[in-house]
């Protein structure tokens, strides 16, 4: 059983989301994540026009006439959400925290999806993997998955992305869409990232908040690494000081732009308290653009 405080959440989500993707975004997806690739529908009679290639010589032979091949699009995908739930997304300056942006955003992706008549799986993971949930279609499914993130209770505090990416590729063989959604504070994972770059199509999903670019001026105060516990003391109304501070998260996301880039890997960077809509809106036109 979910507690009403739950239920009330994951429908305010389906109402918000379907919103969004009946309005915006299910063209859109459907343009830009075509499926595998053509199959066989039907032979029907030659018309002016058709592609002279697809004329089906055998049954043209048979029956004395002109006949075509028609082939239509092998629409079905299968859409991975791959959500990193450490204890860094437990943070939030704004309305919410960065685990909670993850949960709406995956919702949104899984009713674009449906909407589709793709499939939709779930990897949960933190400095393991935690939670696997076999692709299926529909909304009770859907409905399913917001609830087991919404609701999730993460065994480790830490990141390993490394350890998410193999798991990913010991369990599918067939290409899909994988959306790869972390603030991916991790250590390296180029190696596994590139492979699942080339075995599917990954889309990575930053998620930061505000508050991890910049220092307030407020003085003394203590900061806790969520992943491993350790505090340090920081003196904020140091200018210096917020200035590396500011300096050292422009550096990391810089790195991490640069990362994606040069392994021509889709990034949606979104931040906390803003329009996370926006920014799949224009990932998805940049990437209609290039077809």
């Amino acid at each position: 059983m979910i507690s009403k405080e739950l239920a009330k959440k994951i429908r305010l989500i389906e109402i918000q989301t379907g919103k969004a993707v009946n309005d915006v975004l299910a063209g859109e997806y459907h343009s830009v994540f075509k499926g595998r690739g053509m199959e066989f529908d039907e032979v029907r009679e030659y018309m002016p026009g058709d592609e002279i290639r697809t004329i089906d010589w055998n049954v043209t032979a048979r029956m004395g006439r002109p006949f075509v091949k028609r082939y239509v699009e092998e629409r079905e995908l299968t859409v991975w959400l791959m959500v990193d739930l450490s204890a860094s997304g437990s943070f939030g300056s704004r309305a919410q925290l960065k685990n909670e942006v993850a949960a709406e955003l995956c919702a949104l992706l899984a009713f674009s999806a449906i909407k589709n008549n793709d499939k939709v799986g779930l990897v949960v993971f933190t400095d393991r993997v935690e939670l696997f949930v076999a692709p299926n279609k529909g909304r009770s499914h859907v409905l399913r998955l917001i609830r087991d993130l919404l609701n999730f209770r993460p065994q480790g505090r830490g990141t390993d992305i490394v350890e998410a990416l193999d798991y990913l590729g010991r369990i599918t063989h067939k290409k899909g869409v994988v959306f790869l959604v972390s603030d991916f504070l991790a250590p390296d994972y180029r190696k596994p990232l590139g492979i699942v770059a080339r075995r599917h199509d990954l889309i990575a999903v930053s998620i930061a908040d505000p508050r991890e670019a910049a220092l307030p001026d407020v003085g003394l105060i203590e900061l806790e690494d969520a992943e491993t516990g350790r505090r340090v003391l920081v003196d904020t109304s140091s200018r210096k000081i917020r200035n590396r501070y500011a300096e050292a998260a422009a550096r990391r996301q810089n790195d991490l732009r640069e990362l994606f880039r040069s392994m021509s890997i889709d990034q949606v960077a979104v931040e906390t308290g803003e329009d996370y809509v926006r920014d799949l809106m224009l990932l998805f036109r940049k990437r209609e653009r290039r077809r």
